[in-house]
């Protein structure tokens, strides 16, 4: 039994292998984009729309309302970020219903290359929203002394949220495995309900988890309750 994607070589030319982990990853996005251009080529705003274009408004709908939620300032300029992660991460997870198909987020790999996309993603909307100083003055908040420990977060929570993505889906596979071994009818289709659930629950927190360090890095501190709002121009003046 294969545990990683990786081990699986589904061509090799001159030295070059390409895994499944890196097929199936374009599999993923080739079907994202495919189904998205479908959808999208035939939007309607009209009375009547088709039951596609209810699904994607929904989606999108629910995915904007969790990222309200987390207490972002502008939903939809963290949207196409963190759709993107939550799509590919959920298709990529419920895809494993195919025979012979193999999740790639059951990679370490790509659990790290999606983590570091997040770490990237982090300073990026933080430094377009407070500035590059107020960025880094988060790295020495409250007391210059926190700056080591700052760096070490930021580098354990990006490596938390590969590790724990890469956890559930790879003991997934080896629970699923070892059924099949003891009861090979039964257990593996009640496993395999369990296992789509639980993929899409894995898509939603490594989204959330994003949308919350995002917002906590690009959150303004709050103003004294002594200090006027100058931004309010009917109270800049009392």
């Amino acid at each position: 039994m294969e545990i990683s994607p990786d081990a699986w070589v589904l061509a090799e030319w001159q030295g070059w292998r390409l895994t499944a982990t890196v097929g199936f990853t374009w599999l993923v996005m080739a079907f994202l984009v495919i189904v998205s251009r479908a959808i999208t080529a035939r939007l309607s705003e009209g009375e009547t729309v088709s039951r596609w274009q209810v699904m994607l408004e929904v989606i999108v709908t629910a995915i904007r309302d969790q990222i309200d939620e987390v207490g972002a300032d502008d939903p939809d300029r963290y949207l196409p970020f963190i759709g993107t992660l939550f799509l590919f991460i959920a298709t990529a997870n419920l895809l494993a219903v195919v025979p012979g198909y193999e999740p790639p987020t059951g990679s370490l790999s790509t659990t790290a290359a999606l983590a570091i996309c997040v770490l990237i993603a982090v300073p990026i909307f933080s430094i377009t929203r407070r500035g590059l100083g107020g960025y880094l003055k988060t790295y020495i908040h409250p007391t210059p002394l926190m700056l080591p420990f700052n760096l070490i977060g930021e580098l354990s929570r990006t490596l938390a949220l590969a590790v724990r993505l890469y956890g559930n889906v790879m003991s997934g596979t080896v629970i699923v495995g070892i059924l099949i071994s003891v009861a090979p009818f039964f257990f593996p289709i009640l496993m395999q309900l369990l296992g789509l659930l639980t993929g899409l629950i894995q898509a939603y927190i490594f989204a959330i988890l994003a949308m919350v360090y995002i917002a906590s890095a690009s959150r303004s501190r709050p103003k004294p309750d002594n200090q006027p709002d100058t931004d309010n121009p009917n109270t800049a003046g009392d």
